[in-house]
């Protein structure tokens, strides 16, 4: 019978095996049977066809009086992640980043010569142009765009240098193939890239390499900011930190990924 409030296709069974599982927890790695009765709410003779049937389909393993989880459990995550885009990946990291730092962070991936917005979360506005989804900036003057071709294979860096026509944006920019190589090495070595005001005078920003479960840089994450708010070395010292720590988040989040996760989703 369905109970009051559900509706007539809930299969309580169904909720109930699922609470069993989600009753283990980082504090409670191994349960008795009562205990698991007690805290699903069910009879113990319902708790134990629950775990004995877990058992037997390789998610729970019982030493005869305690019971664990196994690491098949991970598969029924592994599912939902395998079938994501790196967007969707990354966008909820950022939007903790976000809040923490309170300025404006993004995800890019390197199209040609140029990179393409694929995530991005702002605070306000500090661009003259409008940054959405799918805008396209030239890399040589943008932080991502550094870090992203600073793990480019020499032969795809030779390439890139010989054919790319780097612009002068503003006063700062580097407009020379043997400047641009110095600081993509310097990039590549230290494992992140600071611009400051190279795309747009009052621009500063910071950027880090986001990899796959191979170890691939696939993207990179930034953190931008208004010059006037922040120096390079108050974004070195306070915001570096946080966007180095979230882009591990999103790295361990791709690692248990499938290869379909690099879909940009622009």
């Amino acid at each position: 019978m369905t109970e009051p409030g559900r509706e007539a296709h809930f299969v309580q069974s169904l909720e109930r095996g699922l609470a069993v599982i989600r009753a283990f927890d980082a504090n409670h790695p191994e349960l008795t049977l009562s205990e698991v009765a007690r805290i699903c709410d069910l009879t113990r003779a319902a708790a134990r066809r629950f775990l004995l049937t877990l058992t037997d389909l390789g998610y729970v393993r019982t030493d005869g009086r305690l019971f664990s989880l196994t690491p098949r459990v991970l598969e029924l995550g592994y599912a939902y992640l395998s079938s994501i885009s790196l967007p969707e990946v990354a966008e909820p990291h950022l939007e903790r980043l976000v809040a923490h730092v309170r300025e404006s962070s993004s995800v890019c991936v390197l199209d040609g010569d140029d990179v393409v917005y694929v995530a991005r979360v702002p605070t306000s506005r500090i661009m003259t142009v409008a940054i959405n989804v799918g805008t396209r900036f030239p890399a040589h003057a943008t932080s991502m765009g550094r870090v992203l071709l600073a793990h480019l294979t020499d032969e795809q860096m030779d390439s890139y240098l010989s054919r790319a026509k780097l612009n002068r944006l503003t006063a700062r920019t580097i407009t020379t193939a043997d400047g641009l190589r110095a600081e993509l090495r310097r990039v590549r070595a230290q494992g992140y890239a600071i611009v400051d005001q190279e795309l747009e005078e009052g621009l500063r920003s910071v950027a880090a390499p986001i990899r796959d479960r191979t170890g691939t840089v696939v993207a990179a994450a930034n953190i931008s900011v208004h010059a006037s708010r922040n120096s390079v070395e108050s974004i070195r010292r306070d915001l570096l930190p946080s966007l180095l720590a979230t882009v591990a988040q999103i790295n361990a989040d791709l690692h248990i990924a499938t290869p379909r996760s690099h879909r940009t989703g622009a």
